[in-house]
């Protein structure tokens, strides 16, 4: 069996971080999004590995010192191939597959068939994380011998997923986003094949958004009599593609973490609860409250870090209080008065308080972006 991570895609609810940073490499815990999902096909025993990546785009942003529009390429793949490399890193044999453009998962597919050359395959959504991996459901995929198997998970938003109709553990119907879901099981972003599902690729059409959709693939196997069966899965599932399940997710892996310090921390300093620092961090005169993960040489002095943060490599939080975020690499966050929280904060952002007269606040966003002001 073979393997197929989807690692293209534009990262749209994410912007602007995903402006410049493959939105499946924005980490959870301080480890990329993409590197939980390599793991746990590692896991299962696949190592020969497809990533589908996109070309670079251009995009006309903001320059961060003048303010002056540029055009800047962004060039998610080569991010992504200088951060798997040819995943021996991971245990794996990576080939990078290039798609031209988003032009859906079933085009994904079709794609990747020369690379498949008839075997069954882990197609494996690079944004998802499953926390408790998917040893169990490729072992069933092989006992029992499907067309195809879907993982489904329950949702609070059906209509922003493939939802399924089932008969027992048959699947009899999917459809995408649907304005009135029939169900509340959503599809997750894993699916097993066999190469019966090439077959399905090819015949069906581009979706009213242009897109060759998986579930009209998926729907196809079922409406010509494959037997395509489910399985509903019960441990917690993130599809991180919005801010706040980003943050959901790096809360509940953070639940997990035990205390490991390996920087310097005064005596003056308060710890409470398992926290973990990287080498060459230094942390003065604070209180740090876990969960919390802290990367190696950031700058921690006179301020509170509470629970469920990530804070990366780099980062220096100085007179400041900050809980339930993810700030990336060398970012610093300077004497700003209320607490941070739930936010994401991309690399090399500077968040501080002017001392200038009259009180102001000055600003430079990019596209869609959000700032709350109290």
């Amino acid at each position: 069996m073979k393997a197929l991570v989807l690692a293209g895609g534009r990262g749209t609810r994410l912007r602007p971080i995903t402006h410049t940073r493959a939105k499946q490499l924005v980490p959870v815990a301080n480890k990329p999004v993409l590197n939980y999902g390599l793991e746990a096909i590692a896991a299962a025993g696949i190592r020969e590995v497809g990533i589908v990546v996109s070309d670079p785009r251009e995009l006309l942003q903001p320059d961060h010192r003048t303010g002056e529009l540029v055009t800047t390429l962004v060039n998610s793949q080569a991010e992504i191939r200088a951060a798997v490399g040819d995943g021996s890193q991971f245990g794996l044999h990576v080939t990078y597959i290039e798609q031209e453009a988003p032009l859906g998962l079933a085009h994904a597919v079709k794609i990747s068939e020369a690379f498949m050359a008839g075997d069954s395959f882990v197609m494996y959504l690079g944004d998802n994380l499953i926390k408790d991996g998917i040893v169990p459901f490729v072992r069933e995929f092989e006992r029992e011998k499907p067309e195809a198997q879907i993982l489904l998970a329950k949702v609070a938003r059906p209509w922003e997923f493939g939802v399924a109709e089932l008969q027992g553990e048959r699947v009899v119907r999917l459809e995408e986003k649907p304005k009135q879901p029939k169900s509340d099981l959503a599809l997750v972003g894993v699916y097993l094949f066999t190469k019966s599902i090439f077959d399905a690729v090819r015949a069906i059409k581009p979706s009213a958004r242009g897109e060759l959709e998986i579930t009209d693939a998926i729907q196809h196997l079922i409406s010509t009599g494959r037997n395509v069966r489910s399985h509903v899965i019960h441990g917690w599932w993130k599809d991180t593609g919005r801010v706040e399940d980003l943050l959901e997710a790096n809360r509940i892996v953070l639940t997990d973490m035990e205390t490991k310090i390996e920087g310097d921390v005064d005596a003056a300093t308060v710890i409470e609860g398992p926290v973990r620092i990287g080498k060459g961090s230094k942390v003065e005169r604070s209180r740090l409250r876990g969960p919390l993960i802290i990367g190696a040489g950031a700058r921690i002095t006179d301020a509170y870090v509470g629970p469920f943060s990530a804070i990366a490599d780099g980062v220096q939080i100085d007179r400041c209080e900050i809980e339930h975020s993810i700030v990336l690499d060398r970012s610093e966050l300077r004497s700003i008065t209320g607490r941070v929280e739930s936010s994401l904060i991309g690399r090399d952002v500077v968040v501080t308080t002017s001392n200038a007269r009259p009180s102001a606040h000055r600003l430079m966003l990019g596209d869609s972006s959000r700032v709350e002001l109290a």
